[in-house]
């Protein structure tokens, strides 16, 4: 009888485990770009160079098909600060060369987690790449062969699974950073907040009930790492995914390996800032103006705060909120995802649009940035005169500046109106595009959830207002009820901000940044209708006008690396200024080493660092440059000498076990008229104290 009872459950357990809606891949790449001598991307201020790195970013890649492998869908989240069409023309190009066309631009959804901390210079319109100095192929071949590498692998660990939905409040990691814009909006009666609270949650399992993956999408920004910041770093959403990515893959595996991956994505974050104390004037106690964010009538003094006591602290505590409301959903999910995969994608011009909006026809405009962008905001504040909130400025200084760049025609001035037009970047087209005509629409289908992958950085009433029609538009042409929408944000195009047309008239740094004009979410909504109408109904989505690929016309910079020697008589690799011999936790161990440029090797998917434990007479790795505890600083100290240091710090916490210890430097360096060879450098050993 017992064995009876052990064969029936086990026969059971089989045809549970069988029984599986999806196939699934998860795959995980790193994307870090340059670590030295790039401007980095998100703040747009020349001189904020990258100089070393917080951790690794990282490209994460989720295929899901039908269970019968009829169409497959991809979505990655790349911890970059947008997704950018040169990035996506680029990776499809290669895909579709390795898969045989599995895999297009029709299918493949590339979103960014927005962190402003990254490497720049890898977009193709002008405008992203001014404070960059120019086009930096090194950026983008990083990112883009890492997140071709991501989908290969998980293309080659597809398998039978399940997905499960959840979702559920987060507190106290996002404000509205742009208030007064929100209260123009009739609907904000309608909601709790000024900003979403909700996190969606995606659990991905195996035949076998194993966990292999989670995508989640929350909305904040990433600029808890401030314009001060030098060294690359996924910023929060960044942390959070390592985070979830050790819990589940066990506390020894190293960031950035393990086979569970786990991304945490961008939503419509338009508005939404992590700098949850708010915004003080300077280092005083005063509040800022609350209409247009300025301090004594000036936008500089006027920062954000975070939660913690300096830019990592807050970049940890909101990184942690995420992970351990992520952590709580995974567990919790239970609604189970049925149904099929499908998709729909078209590409659209949206400078000349025609629609009707409230009985009237109107359209949208080409391109324009107004004086309130230049304001930047409280995240990060511009410079000079601007403010935010002023629809009607006009400064006969600014203007003969930006008509030497190009004058914009009376057309489009009133076409963007009540935005005053500081940049007419749709118009010009000197040396090359300055903003994107034609943008990326796309859904992804799975069962009753859909994904709709935005070109550009929705406000949050904007995104409810899109996620609201979408759904809508799904359940009268045949999808249940308990259909869910969620917004991936900043993906496959970057086409700025999108507002509505009340904060549009408020002309806040996000409405200013609208460049299609005030009847662009107008226009989105009624191309993200059209393809859910096409999706549900089994009808093909317009292909439309294919965007340029302006590769070959791109501007480069840096100059490149000449040589690297060492300073003081020393080698490349030898230790310049060496640790203590021991140390008591919480401690700060610190090591410099005369250093190659890490342009030479981006060391991708490796580390410029080890610290390593000795454990049974073996060195054992316990953190490397991808790590939370670890940072590596890089300088110049002789620009023309060629003499640069690499400065690791490890942040020992108090739980760190006792033993001995060293640090190693790893990197190339570039002899004159030579390749760049690899070197490595060890500290001495040093003690952990019990």
């Amino acid at each position: 009888m017992a064995s009876f009872v052990i064969f029936a459950f086990a026969v059971l357990s089989a045809a549970a485990a069988a029984s599986t809606n999806f196939l699934i891949g998860v795959g995980r790449y790193d994307i870090t770009g340059p670590a030295a001598e790039v401007n980095m991307m998100g703040y747009a201020m020349v001189g904020q160079y990258a100089a070393g790195i917080h951790f690794r970013q990282f490209s994460r890649a989720f295929i899901v098909a039908d269970s019968a492998d009829k169409k497959r869908t991809v979505f990655v989240n790349a911890d970059i600060c947008m997704g950018a069409q040169i990035i996506k023309l680029e990776v499809i190009k290669r895909l579709k060369t390795m898969f045989n066309g599995v895999y297009t631009e029709e299918n493949v959804c590339i979103s960014a987690t927005h962190t402003h901390s990254g490497s720049g210079g890898y977009m193709q319109y002008l405008l992203f790449d001014i404070t960059s100095l120019g086009f930096i192929s090194e950026t983008l071949v990083a990112i883009v062969d890492g997140i071709v590498e991501s989908i290969r692998l998980a293309h080659e660990n597809v398998r039978p699974g399940n997905i499960y939905f959840n979702n559920g409040t987060l507190l106290d990691s996002n404000i509205n950073r742009s208030p007064s814009a929100y209260l123009a909006n009739p609907d904000k009666g309608l909601y709790e907040y000024n900003v979403d609270k909700q996190m969606v949650v995606l659990k991905m399992v195996d035949a076998n009930g194993r966990g292999i993956g989670m995508i989640n999408w929350f909305a904040v920004h990433g600029t808890c790492m401030n314009n001060t910041n030098s060294l690359l770093s996924g910023d929060n959403k960044g942390h959070a995914s390592l985070l979830m990515e050790q819990h589940m893959n066990g506390n020894d595996t190293l960031p950035g390996r393990g086979d569970f991956v786990a991304a945490f994505a961008q939503s419509n974050e338009g508005d939404v800032s992590p700098n949850t104390l708010g915004a003080f004037c300077g280092q005083s106690d005063k509040r800022c103006d609350f209409n247009h964010s300025t301090c004594g009538g000036r936008n500089e003094q006027c920062i954000g705060r975070g939660p913690g006591k300096d830019m990592f602290d807050s970049t940890q505590i909101i990184g942690t909120n995420q992970f351990m409301k992520g952590l709580e959903l995974y567990e919790s999910a239970k609604v189970l995802l049925e149904g099929p995969v499908d998709f729909r994608q078209s590409y659209v011009n949206m400078t000349n649009l025609e629609l009707t909006v409230n009985g009237k026809k109107v359209r949208t405009c080409p391109a324009a940035m107004g004086y309130s962008f230049a304001a930047g905001t409280t995240d990060g504040p511009g410079a000079f005169d601007f403010i935010q909130g002023d629809s009607n400025k006009s400064n006969p200084f600014w203007n003969a500046v930006r008509n030497l760049i190009h004058t914009p025609s009376q057309l489009q001035v009133d076409c963007q109106a009540p935005k005053p037009v500081l940049l007419d970047t749709g118009e010009t087209k000197t040396p090359y595009a300055w903003s994107p005509d034609v943008v990326d629409t796309q859904l992804l289908r799975w069962g009753q959830f859909v994904i709709a992958g935005l070109p550009g950085e929705f406000t949050t009433m904007s995104g409810r207002r899109m996620r609201k029609a979408i759904n809508a538009t799904l359940q009268s042409v045949g999808m249940p009820n308990g259909t869910q929408v969620v917004i991936a944000g900043l993906s496959n195009t970057y086409s700025d901000y999108i507002v509505t047309y009340e904060e549009y008239q408020v002309q806040r740094y996000e409405g200013a940044s609208t460049v299609y004009g005030p009847y662009t979410l107008d226009a989105y909504i009624q191309l993200y209708t059209a393809l859910a109408e096409a999706l549900v109904g089994g009808k093909p989505s317009p292909k439309g006008p294919p965007p340029v690929n302006l590769l070959d016309e791109l501007i480069p910079y840096p100059r490149p690396v000449l040589f690297d020697r060492g300073g003081d008589g020393k080698s490349i690799g030898d230790v310049h200024q060496d640790v203590e011999t021991s140390y008591k936790v919480p401690a700060v161990v610190i090591v410099s080493f005369w250093a190659g440029n890490p342009r030479n090797n981006l060391m991708t998917n490796s580390t410029y660092l080890t610290v390593e434990m000795d454990v049974k007479g073996q060195w054992k790795v316990v953190c490397t440059d991808a790590s939370w505890d670890t940072r590596f600083h890089w300088k110049h100290t002789s620009e023309i000498l060629g003499e640069s240091l690499a400065t690791i710090e490890w942040h020992a916490g108090a739980g760190t076990p006792p033993g001995t210890y060293r640090i190693r430097h790893f990197g190339y360096e570039k002899p004159l008229f030579e390749d760049a060879k690899p070197y490595s450098g060890t500290s001495s050993n040093f003690q952990i104290a019990a």
